[in-house]
């Protein structure tokens, strides 16, 4: 289990680190094709990694951790429900070829500079600063079969889901200043609970 734990922890570090703002920043100032190809690269090098991992998490024996009752199936039924309305409204409100890196490197190719990307409230993110982010945390725990290893690994990616938010927090405070700041006193960062908005 031990070696379970530290080869998600060595992932959500590494996932984590390639996205800080001083990789960001080397690779903004190489420019050219490195920073075409950096947001692409680092969404293919996530799931190029993540792929083994899963293939070894899931070789594991496990251990059911009993049987589920009709609430705990219910509300798992719930959390996927919710999930799927955060991902959806994330969806229409993210460009999704910019958080992909296609955008990026497509400009690259065609000589164009990437314009930075807008600051939106409308959709979705009148409700919620983090779509994406609470529809990743319901979805881990709306996943049925739970075993002492999945419990370890859904713990451990719902805390880098959280980790993830604050970090992606500093960056926007950062890069928006005041805009972002009275966006937060107004919208919930990762439960949409202020529908009135």
């Amino acid at each position: 289990m031990l070696q379970l734990i530290l080869l998600w922890l060595a992932w959500c570090g590494l996932h984590s680190l390639l996205i800080t703002s001083p990789v960001r920043r080397w690779f903004e100032k190489k420019s050219g094709p490195w920073l075409g190809c950096y947001r692409l690269g680092y969404v293919l090098i996530a799931l190029a990694t993540l792929a083994p991992l899963l293939w070894y998490t899931r070789g594991l024996p496990q251990q059911p951790l009993g049987t589920p009752s009709f609430w705990l199936l219910s509300g798992q039924c719930v959390l996927f429900l919710y999930a799927a309305m955060m991902f959806i409204g994330g969806l229409r409100a993210y460009d999704l070829r910019s958080f992909l890196g296609i955008r990026q490197w497509r400009d690259f190719r065609a000589g164009r500079e990437t314009s930075p990307a807008s600051f939106r409230r409308s959709g979705i993110l009148r409700f919620i600063r983090h779509p994406w982010y609470s529809g990743g945390i319901a979805l881990l725990w709306s996943l049925p079969n739970l075993t002492d290893v999945s419990l370890v690994v859904r713990t451990i990616l719902t805390g880098y889901l959280i980790s993830g938010t604050l970090l992606e927090e500093g960056k926007l405070k950062a890069d928006l200043g005041e805009a972002y700041l009275a966006y937060i006193r107004q919208v919930p960062m990762l439960f949409p609970w202020k529908l009135r908005l």
